[in-house]
């Protein structure tokens, strides 16, 4: 099996949002406060599938953007998974639909990417990384406490706009360089 990494360009500018970012939650985050700091543990849920919604943005836009760019992750020829990369106002990098093809995860694929948003910052001199997810993905909250982030804010408020009955509580993940 081997992973090839492409950022963006005219040639694969289709193949963005093309994965299936469908999950199963069978768990939840359960948040404490204390002192400034976040901790959790995790209890179980009733199971269900989730799927991975897109926003639209101006994709055209991401290639030689010095600002911002995607990559798209390859497994022998097939796109395997996604990592955009912004520049955010707050001179953090900013993470955005980033997932992994049902079909191609715990192959080491979200690692590859990460790793290169991590060496995208890195040139780009910025001071870390920071990323929204939701305590409903603790496969992905574990992936990004593995990688080296720490959970240090989150919302109680930030999807109820689109859902106003939901739980969800979105979570702000921090890797400091």
């Amino acid at each position: 099996m081997e992973i090839i990494i492409r950022e963006i360009d005219k040639d694969i500018l289709q193949d963005v949002n093309r994965c299936d970012g469908t999950f199963t939650v069978d768990s939840k985050l359960v948040l404490q406060a204390e002192n400034g700091m976040i901790s959790y543990s995790v209890v179980n849920v009733e199971p269900y599938q989730k799927p991975y919604i897109f926003d639209e943005k101006d994709y055209p836009n991401y290639i030689s953007n010095p600002n911002k760019t995607i990559y798209f992750a390859y497994v022998d020829g097939q796109l395997a998974g996604q990592i955009g990369v912004i520049k955010n106002w707050n001179a953090y990098a900013w993470i955005d639909d980033f997932l992994v093809d049902l079909h191609f995860r715990k192959l080491g694929i979200g690692h590859a990417m990460m790793q290169r948003a991590v060496d995208w910052a890195k040139v780009k001199h910025l001071p870390g990384i920071m990323l929204e997810t939701q305590d409903v993905n603790v496969p992905a909250c574990r992936f990004y406490e593995n990688f080296g982030f720490r959970l240090h804010g989150f919302d109680t408020y930030l999807y109820k706009g689109l859902n106003p009955s939901t739980d969800e509580i979105a979570l702000y993940w921090y890797l400091i360089f």
